[in-house]
């Protein structure tokens, strides 16, 4: 396969003089011979904006390079107006966000390498407010790949994300392996990978710490052309976050169905493995299983209340769609609240399984507990007072606890039932161990 060095189209790697033109046409000749490697090479930092990827290239950055995002906005010619940071609906007013590294409807192309891809987040900072900063809303996707084919995302390291670190709309046949995402905990809407209305997905062996929802799955607004998401696989991931480790939701206006996520191990998150639907998109045939999750309780600027398992379905706005058949088989939690399962009606959340889930209950953050969280939810009280239950349902259809396990570490006063169940229909408890924490409190709550 042929190599195109960077350097040998201008390139100067030094970290101050801006690389973006020599970058782009060592690209544009490596797509117009016919495909090859673009070499972003070892010892140097180079500085770029936005730099956009041609069918049949692979974006190589070499063990101890460095490709750095610029810190001027004026640098990303790439943009697109999203929905990401308007609650999830479209807003033409509203600033466009920028892209560092993108590619529109390219076939076969990879980012590749054991090097370093820096998002410039820091420099799109405007306030500190202590557990979240305040950014504003023209700040950088680092990879935006929109309606790709046969997409490959391996080993490289992708830091200091400024938004959503690695977002794939539209794309189908696309492995993500390997990578490792690190960004500041503090960053808010700086998700790690976020898939949206793409197929056949395979993502693994990925090492994630970042701010929002480490792995999403979507449906946006702004891309109705694209469909579903559908056919995602996730397996072997280590994950932690200070809002959602795997969700499917939040930004889904259409289908999702046929996800499976496995063997991942999540740790000080907020939310563990959460299905949570806002919009207009119907979600089915989701499994979790063989997962090691820890959460625990933020600032409530983040959503969640340590939740390890969360399935929700309730309108951010003034209509949601429905969840039915999500299943949990093999999970051991430690958490400061319990599982938690809400529709808006009980036909809004159908055939939901927990199988040999192991929920160890116990405190130690100084936020308060006694609470659960129906975020996104603009329609009443979205944060509300509640004693923790191991498992809370409230509101579902066929919902069944095989051989579960809820074990009390500590027991402060709000902590109460090992399974509270309301307006269930079809509810089955098999094999449930585990008692109330307090006495004088029913192990099983049905009302």
């Amino acid at each position: 396969m042929s190599s195109y060095d960077i350097r040998n189209y201008g390139a100067v790697g030094d970290g101050v003089t801006k690389d973006t033109a020599a970058i782009q046409a060592t690209i544009d000749a490596c797509h117009a011979a016919g495909g090859g490697t673009v070499v972003v090479p070892a010892g140097a930092t180079f500085l770029t904006g936005s730099i956009e990827l041609r069918s049949f290239v692979e974006l190589h950055v070499e063990r101890g390079a460095v490709l750095a995002g610029s810190d001027d906005p004026a640098d990303y010619t790439a943009r697109f107006h999203v929905s990401a940071l308007s609650s999830g609906v479209m807003r033409q007013d509203s600033d466009a966000t920028l892209i560092l590294i993108t590619a529109n409807d390219a076939r076969d192309i990879a980012i590749t390498g054991a090097g370093t891809i820096d998002g410039a987040g820091r420099h799109f900072i405007e306030e500190d407010l202590g557990y979240i900063y305040r950014c504003p809303n023209q700040r950088p996707f680092t990879v935006f790949l929109i309606g790709c084919t046969r997409v490959t995302m391996r080993d490289v390291r992708l830091v200091d994300a400024g938004l959503w670190c690695v977002r794939m709309t539209g794309c189908e046949d696309v492995l993500i392996t390997g990578i490792t995402i690190d960004a500041d905990l503090k960053y808010p809407n700086a998700d790690g990978i976020d898939i949206d209305r793409c197929r056949r997905v395979r993502i693994s062996d990925c090492e994630i710490s970042c701010g929002d929802d480490a792995i999403s799955l979507k449906t946006c607004e702004e891309f109705p052309e694209h469909g579903p998401t559908e056919d995602v696989v996730i397996t072997n991931c280590t994950l932690q976050t200070t809002s959602s480790a795997v969700v499917v939701g939040v930004d889904a206006v259409a289908d999702i169905r046929n996800v499976v996520v496995s063997n991942c191990v999540i740790r000080s998150s907020h939310r563990g493995l959460s299905v949570n639907l806002g919009q207009e998109g119907n979600f089915e045939n989701i499994l979790f299983s063989d997962c090691v999750v820890e959460t625990r309780i933020f600032h409530d600027s983040w959503w969640g209340r340590g939740e390890p398992i969360y399935v929700s379905a309730q309108p951010w706005h003034d209509k949601v769609g429905k969840i039915r058949n999500v299943r949990f088989r093999n999970i051991f939690a430690r958490s400061e609240n319990g599982a938690y399962i809400n529709g808006l009606t009980a036909e809004h959340v159908t055939g939901v399984l927990l199988e040999d889930v192991r929920i160890e209950l116990d405190r130690w953050s100084s936020w308060p507990g006694g609470q659960y969280d129906r975020r996104p939810f603009t329609t009443g009280e979205a944060i509300y007072a509640h004693n923790t239950s191991g498992i809370h349902v409230d509101s579902a259809t066929d919902v069944t606890l095989r051989n579960c396990e809820v074990v009390w570490a500590s027991r402060p006063e709000n902590f109460s039932h090992a399974v509270e169940a309301i307006n269930v229909d079809g509810l089955v408890i098999e094999g449930l161990r585990g008692e109330a924490a307090h006495p004088g409190l029913d192990a099983v709550n049905v009302h």
